[in-house]
């Protein structure tokens, strides 16, 4: 087990602040001074406990997959669907790309990301360079691991289709529910630091660093995948072998390219139906919006206002922070920094539960299939706004935290020139 050495120097990944970490006690974590990110945690098993967290997670993904888990019944007619099941339906529509989005983002990369822990935290022997790559696939995809987003879409369908006929969980569904639990437990007992230092010791830094502030002061940089700091010449990390700099290359530029397709995209994804309804022969074709309106007519207000704010507000909102955030960093408006970080902080976190409506409709697709009484078939406004979704998650990911503390940072230079300028 590594143990830290006495005043560790860590490089925060979103304002850049050189901090000195002392050694921590079990169940502590070292935060920011400046903008209070958490740099370290310091678990009582710190391998072992992610790895455990992970394994029970795959046991129960396994035992979800391989049994019956929702069902529902109408006029005499009953379905049963099993995880793999809704593939497999979704897959005979037009649009397999609704079927990738499940596959992918409830089920490969969670099930990926599970079996990583579970090999780093055994430290079963692998060589140097495999666990480096699977290390940096492992903390890309946290983000794309929705399955308890999934979870929470088959909730709202639920409540969709209450009032269709009888709604029921199958042998599965607590199995996955369990697995939702487990996964998010094994991240949060997951230290990026601690796993990377496992792997391999940083590399030494030949200079003194000062701690209170900012590498890119002291030409030096954060390596942004294993937290090593490095020269800021420095192109590659050689724990890592990832290319970098004191910055994002061209960091603005990509986000507001992704930003303007995901604002183009999002107006077919709102105007387009995202699906359609066949009941005894008669097609309902429904855009986003007709389902909340449909929601809180039947009486369903909660979760009318969560499908509303999760596909609506949210990505508007974050379309506008984003923006605001690049707007910010260039000095325009100048606001605090520390309220920006908050804005950050807040779009690249609930940015991904935009996904909820596309699990909603995958859910209802796979379910719906009642011969001449009653189908739902996806339509082309869900591809749409799945496509923004992960577009606005691209753009937040592309976006450099620390471009707004370094306007800050410059903008304080300036005041002391000036004032030293008076002064003289």
């Amino acid at each position: 087990m590594c143990s830290h050495e006495p005043h560790e120097h860590v490089l925060c990944p979103q304002c850049d602040m050189m901090v000195a970490v002392p050694e921590l006690e079990q169940g502590n974590k070292a935060t920011c001074p400046r903008c209070e990110t958490t740099l370290i945690s310091k678990w009582r098993y710190p391998y072992r406990q992610p790895a455990a967290y992970a394994f029970s997670a795959l046991i129960m993904l396994v035992v979800a997959c391989f049994f019956p888990f929702v069902k529902m019944g109408a006029a005499g007619i009953e379905n049963e669907i099993s995880m793999l099941q809704i593939v497999e339906i979704i897959l005979g529509t037009r649009y397999s790309g609704l079927a990738l989005f499940f596959l992918l983002f409830s089920l490969i990369i969670p099930a990926f990301c599970m079996v990583t822990i579970i090999l780093l935290g055994l430290q079963v022997h692998l060589p140097k360079m495999v666990k480096v790559v699977i290390t940096r696939i492992l903390f890309q995809m946290k983000s794309w691991c929705m399955a308890e987003i999934f979870l929470a879409g088959v909730l709202v369908s639920f409540v969709k289709l209450i009032a269709y006929g009888d709604i029921g969980i199958g042998a599965s569904f607590l199995p996955y529910c369990a697995f939702c639990m487990m996964q998010v437990r094994a991240f949060q007992c997951l230290d990026r630091h601690w796993l990377w230092n496992r792997i391999e010791a940083a590399p030494k830094l030949h200079k003194p660093l000062k701690v209170g502030q900012t590498g890119i002061s002291q030409d030096a940089r954060l390596c942004l995948v294993c937290t090593a700091i490095l020269p800021a010449d420095q192109s590659q990390c050689p724990r890592c072998h990832s290319h970098g700099g004191v910055r994002k290359n061209q960091s603005i530029q990509w986000t507001l390219a992704l930003l303007f397709t995901s604002i183009l995209l999002y107006i077919p994804a709102n105007v387009l139906p995202v699906m359609t309804t066949n009941t005894l022969g008669s097609d309902i074709h429904s855009t986003i919006m007709d389902g909340v309106l449909l929601l809180w007519e039947d009486g369903s207000f909660p979760v009318a206002m969560i499908i509303f704010i999760a596909s609506i507000m949210v990505p508007t909102l974050k379309m506008i922070g984003i923006a605001w955030l690049c707007l910010d960093s260039k000095g325009f408006g100048n606001r605090d920094p520390h309220r920006m970080h908050f804005i950050y902080e807040l779009v690249e976190y609930v940015g991904r539960w935009s996904m909820i409506d596309v699990f909603v409709i995958t859910i209802l697709t796979a379910l719906v299939q009642m011969g001449q009484l009653m189908n739902i078939v996806p339509a082309p406004g869900v591809i749409f706004f799945g496509v923004v979704v992960i577009l606005t998650m691209f753009s937040a990911m592309t976006f450099d935290p620390r471009l707004t503390w370094d306007r800050c940072e410059k903008r304080s230079a300036v005041k002391t020139v000036e004032q030293e300028g008076a002064t003289g």
